[in-house]
Parts: structure tokens; sequence; C-alpha cells
């Protein structure tokens, strides 16, 4: 069906389309790489792929082409008319909810299986994702695009200096999985930093038993200062938790106290997150 479409380019020209830096917009107009990202996320044919920000449609394009069921939230009423004629082009496949992504339930649209397939919007990438993670479950997959740091500090290891907080909560949750690089040139207007593919598969439980909430506590205290030694940026958090000090609480689970943020594992920071909890 993409074939009868007419090329991105022309549509951005005949609708005097043009990217808004307001909202993170940089658009992807090569339907080989838009195709390579559908492929990566697996069967779409099944359930629900909601797309976030489809602007022209390129990856729009790609998901219809592949046979899913696509919603699309896009807040740009310019792509209105672009949309329509995807809409038409392709009957009972493509749904348009107009509005904020990050006002918008995604967790709840269409019918399971559920994932997600986007060209995020390099402004609103991570705070997105943190808000999906929330309702991890009742997704089948993530398949996103992010400028290239944050996808490394999504995929980040420990002991690496990209690994940080986002790595923690979102490898607690899911597994994580880097896909492919884009550089600037593929998209219009070219970015600044390259982009990276990643593919997120929520976990049918958290790897480890921990709260949220507690992780997020621990990860704070930890990566806030992640220069100094645990005992040192525990310090506060474990007293007002009711240990001596930071070293009492790195005792109470095992941690040597004079490591720091970057060097424990998504399972130590869980462990610490349940002493914190107790008390």
């Amino acid at each position: 069906m993409t074939e009868a479409l007419p090329p991105l380019r022309d549509v951005l020209t005949k609708h005097g389309l043009r990217a808004d830096k307001k909202l993170g917009q940089h658009f992807l107009l090569d339907l080989n790489l838009t195709a390579k990202i559908v492929r990566a996320a697996g069967d779409v044919v099944s359930g629900t792929t909601i797309e976030i920000g489809p602007g022209p449609g390129g990856l729009t394009r790609s998901l219809l082409a592949a046979g899913a069921n696509v919603i699309a939230i896009e807040r740009d009423l310019r792509c209105a008319p672009i949309l329509e004629d995807l809409v038409t082009a392709y009957p009972g496949k493509l749904s348009v909810v107009w509005g904020d992504a990050l006002k918008t339930e995604a967790h709840v649209l269409g019918y399971a299986p559920r994932r997600i397939i986007a060209n995020l919007p390099y402004n609103i990438g991570t705070e997105l994702l943190l808000g999906w993670v929330d309702h991890a479950a009742q997704f089948e997959s993530l398949t996103l695009m992010f400028q290239a740091e944050v996808g490394e500090r999504l995929v980040a290891a420990p002991g690496s200096k990209t690994y940080g907080r986002l790595s923690v909560l979102v490898q607690w949750l899911c597994d994580v999985q880097p896909i492919f690089r884009i550089g600037p040139q593929a998209f219009t207007p070219p970015p600044q930093v390259d982009s990276v593919v990643v593919h997120l598969r929520p976990r049918p439980a958290p790897r480890f038993a921990a709260e949220k909430s507690d992780i997020e506590r621990v990860t704070a205290a930890a990566f806030g200062q992640r220069r100094k030694m645990l005992r040192q940026s525990l310090k506060t958090l474990a007293k007002d938790c009711g240990f001596a000090d930071g070293t009492a609480l790195c005792a109470q689970v095992g941690i040597d106290p004079e490591a720091r943020a970057e060097n424990l594992s998504v399972e130590q920071f869980c462990a610490l997150a349940r002493a914190v909890a107790k008390t």
C-alpha cells in the first residue's frame, strides 16, 4: 500500500510542514529505516501498536504495511491532513488520539497485547518512559528511539560512567536490548547527536523484590553524590531510616560501604531498598 502514497518529502512540501523545535520534532523519512525499526519490534500483527508523535507518518507507514493495528498519539494538529490520508489508505487500521502523550494513558489504549513503537521527541522521551514503566505489565514490549545518551543509560552496566538511576529502575522492571544506532543525517532536520533504538520487554515480575518508591529513594541518595563512597552518600538516608550511619546501612545488607553507586548491581540496590523499607 505504501507505494501508492506520495514520497514523504513531497508530503512535507505539499502541507508546508516543518519540524517544530518546541515539540522536539526530528522527522525520520527513510522508509528503509522505519521498516527496520518495525522488524526489530517483532510481531506487530496481533493486538495494538501505539505510536507517539507520528508527524508526517514515516514510521506509521511501515507499521501499517507490516499489518499493525495502530493508535497514534499526536499533539501537532498540522499533521491532521497527512494522517487522515493514511487512515483512508488503511481502512480500520489506524486511529489518531489528538493530545499530549504525557497526559495520555497509553496502557489502556486498544487491546492486548499492547506494544509501543515510537521515534520519541528528545525533550520528553525519558519522562514518557518513566510513566510507561509504572504500568509495565500492560505492555508486551516497547521499541523506542532515544537520543544516544539516553539509550546508553538504559542499557548501561554497573561500573560504567553512564550507569545511573534510570539504568537501575528500567533494568529492574524490563529486559533491555540496544538494537541499532542512527546518525543525524537520517533526520529532517538533523539533530546534533546520534540516536539509538532500544527494545524493552517488561518482565512478568520485577527482577528482585523491592518497592519502586524505596528504590527511587536509595538511588536518588546514592547517585546524587555518585563520586562519594556509599557510607557518605547514604548517610542522611540511613539516619532518616533509623540506622546509625551509611556504614551501618551497608552492613545490614552486606555491601562494601567504600563502594560507589556506579559499582552496585540492580540486585544490591534492591537489597538496600528493602532495608530502608523495614524502618
